[in-house]
């Protein structure tokens, strides 16, 4: 079934409270690709993500700042040390005693290990770095932490998961968990994992992170967009990532 934007709309204002998407029914963004899409995504050699990885794996290698030290000295071999790294974040971070991002854990490397300056959110150094170490957990299972520590932002990433927002009053569970599947401009309304973040939108024609696309979902409610590295932003990668447990990582990857 087929449904237009002034659907979605309508849906949305007299819709209650969305129903949260049962485990067995959880479908990667890589099930609502067209097969072209899809066969980008899997074959390395035609996927443009790949380009990012490689350049973060030259960055890992590269030593930074004062102290003279690439990431490899402190971790060796990333497709050890690294393998399951991303499919645990965002989590407690003692040493910055918040919810940090795996954007930030890297930046928090940087400053205290490396002593160098931190990048910048959707730079390209940061963009490749993160998509390098989130390469080494493709297959990997999404296993957020089962820490108290990390209960309020979870909390508060549920919260803001299903709160209305923005001039078109809508929420993101009213796209991701009411109407997944349904058509909007000729598009399949995915689910909203992020199992396959940093990735490369073909809309954008460059690698992004996942708070890139929130921001973006928030810009098309007519919403004002939190910052990036903002608490909202970490509490909702927190939620959307616990919401996806279990489910296979995919980086980079491919969307329309």
């Amino acid at each position: 079934m087929k449904i237009g934007g002034a659907l979605v709309l309508l849906l949305s204002v007299t819709a209650g409270l969305a129903a949260e998407i049962a485990p067995a029914d959880r479908k990667s963004g890589f099930e609502f690709m067209g097969r072209d899409t899809q066969a980008m995504q899997t074959d390395d050699t035609s996927n443009p993500g790949m380009l990012n990885v490689l350049d973060g794996g030259a960055l890992w290698e590269r030593p930074e700042g004062a102290d003279k030290k690439a990431c490899a000295s402190c971790h060796g071999d990333a497709s050890q040390s690294m393998k399951g790294v991303a499919a645990r974040y965002p989590t407690f971070d003692i040493t910055a005693g918040k919810v940090v991002d795996l954007e930030q854990r890297i930046n928090l490397c940087r400053r205290d290990h490396q002593k160098a300056p931190e990048l910048a959110y959707e730079s390209r150094d940061l963009l490749a770095l993160s998509a390098f170490v989130a390469r080494q957990s493709r297959g990997q299972p999404i296993a957020t932490a089962n820490d108290a520590r990390n209960a309020t932002a979870l909390t508060q990433g549920r919260k803001l998961f299903n709160e209305r927002m923005g001039q078109l009053n809508l929420s993101c569970a009213i796209c991701h968990d009411d109407n997944w599947g349904q058509k909007l401009g000729g598009t399949s309304i995915p689910q909203g994992h992020p199992n396959g973040y940093p990735l490369y939108r073909l809309e954008w024609q460059a690698m992004g992170s996942l708070q890139r696309r929130l921001r973006n979902c928030m810009i098309g409610m007519r919403a004002e967009p939190f910052s990036y590295g903002s608490p909202e932003f970490i509490a909702l990668e927190l939620f959307l990532m616990e919401r996806a447990q279990g489910m296979a990582m995919e980086s980079p990857a491919v969307r329309p």
